[in-house]
């Protein structure tokens, strides 16, 4: 039995905070949340299935499910999706560019799979539906079961009781493309750090030009070493910008910050006492010893033991310190006040 009733996911449903999808066959259709309870077909109604995105930062089941599968490296999990139908309910024959676990939690899914190479899709739907689905294999998912399909496998599962409930583990597969990308973006930004840069192009050795239309090798040259110098041409450049792109967190993530923040002496001593957690919304990975929060290096510039409790969160997801001293300079401490981290209740 799902520890999440299908009531209480319908009320998420109407949250802004919770990235929320309803579809219904037969024609198909579908819109974006939030929904109101009216907007929701009733579990009795067939053919018809919301999706709640990220439920791992709004519920503590969710959380652990997903924490179950850190087998897996921080970096390549995405998140968990929920999916509760009528009879009949499913977002038609599609595949995937990531794995993907589907865990049955209520009701039974009935799940049809096929390595076939044609994954053109049906034009003119509002949803990526396979034109030419072939079933190759069939399962019926009952709850506590599970199904793990590879990238580009297409599948069809069905609904075959009210209130059915997958829940999906997704993976991220970002593109090279993407990675370098970002990795440049963040290594450009570095550059404004490296004041010998300031200084301007000069090449008072210049001959004159011949063909004057072409870059010059004086240029060329100068660059080159600047390069060489920057070590730009290594991987280990890019690795800190990648690493914090991967640690950002979801567009729709939102942090409070505490109401009445503790100071950095009483933040000590209830870190002696009580857990500190990460923000169900918050990412952290680590690169060697530095440790990436939410896009930013949270152990560069820290003293030794500030950046070892930076460790052990992204290690163990939680902190308990008797004899570590908090100021209100620490990255530590700010992340508390910015809502990242928070005390166990």
């Amino acid at each position: 039995m799902s520890p999440i009733s299908a009531d209480e996911l319908v009320e998420f449903a109407a949250q802004d905070t919770v990235e929320s999808r309803l579809i219904k066959a037969g024609p198909w259709s579908f819109n974006t949340g939030p929904f109101s309870k009216k907007m929701i077909p009733a579990f009795s109604k067939p053919n018809w299935t919301l999706l709640l995105q990220g439920m791992e930062a709004h519920h503590p089941a969710a959380a652990k499910i997903l924490s179950w599968f850190r087998f897996i490296p921080d970096a390549r999990l995405d998140d968990l999706m929920i999916s509760v139908a009528g009879i009949g309910g499913g977002v038609g024959p599609h595949f995937d560019s990531y794995d993907v676990f589907l865990i049955q939690m209520s009701g039974r899914r009935r799940w049809q799979i096929s390595e076939q190479e044609d994954l053109s899709l049906t034009p003119n739907l509002p949803l990526k539906i396979l034109q030419h689905f072939k079933p190759e294999q069939e399962w019926v998912l009952e709850p506590g079961d599970m199904l793990y399909l590879p990238p580009h496998v297409a599948h069809d599962g069905i609904a075959l009781d009210a209130g059915c409930q997958t829940w999906s583990v997704g993976f991220r597969s970002p593109s090279f493309k993407e990675l370098l990308q970002e990795g440049l973006w963040r290594l450009a930004e570095s550059l404004e750090d490296i004041p010998e840069l300031e200084k301007k192009f000069a090449d008072p050795k210049q001959k004159a030009a011949t063909h004057a239309e072409q870059l010059p090798e004086e240029l060329i040259e100068q660059i080159t070493q600047k390069l060489r110098h920057l070590k730009l041409d290594r991987v280990d450049r890019f690795l800190p910008g990648i690493t914090a792109y991967l640690s950002e967190p979801k567009q729709q993530a939102f942090f409070d910050s505490p109401i009445n923040p503790l100071n950095p002496t009483l933040f000590t001593k209830n870190l002696a006492t009580k857990r500190l957690l990460l923000n169900p919304q918050t990412r952290i990975l680590s690169l060697g010893k530095a440790v990436f929060c939410n896009g930013e290096n949270m152990s560069q510039g820290q003293t030794k033991d500030i950046a070892q409790a930076w460790r052990s969160l992204a290690a163990k997801k939680s902190l308990l310190s008797k004899k570590l001293p908090v100021s209100g300079q620490s990255s530590l401490y700010e992340a508390y006040l910015a809502g990242w981290l928070v005390f166990e209740v």
